[in-house]
């Protein structure tokens, strides 16, 4: 059974840095691509950055310069340093891991970690 699991959330005043971590388990294969997505109230889910098992790094345009993607693929481990936070960064943030072979692709989803920006 494949495990997602976020941690790292929590609340952080304007301008502060947090750092997220999510794992996952029991995968059997390579996972292609890890990363993270938020969703804030009333919005739907966006993307916020991307890592392929390669080290390519894919961010949306509201996080980049601020947000640090990583991943360590020993560990199915990828983090997101957050940097220069705004109000906006506001969400529940959700853990995404994507294996591609064997097809079909599988995607997996953590619970998510809220992340709350004061100002």
């Amino acid at each position: 059974q494949v495990q997602v699991v976020e941690s790292g959330g929590g609340l952080v005043q304007a301008g502060g840095s947090l750092k997220l971590s999510c794992t996952a388990s029991g995968v059997r294969f390579n996972i292609d691509v890890m990363g993270w997505y938020r969703q804030a109230p009333g919005k739907p889910r966006e993307l916020v950055a991307t890592m392929t098992l390669g080290g390519t790094t894919n961010y949306a345009d509201s996080v980049k310069g601020r947000f640090t993607i990583s991943r360590d693929n020993a560990k199915n481990t990828v983090y997101l340093q957050m940097g220069s936070t705004k109000p906006e960064d506001t969400a529940v943030y959700f853990c995404h891991a994507r294996v591609d072979y064997p097809i079909p692709p599988q995607y997996y989803w953590g619970q998510g970690t809220q992340v709350t920006v004061s100002t």
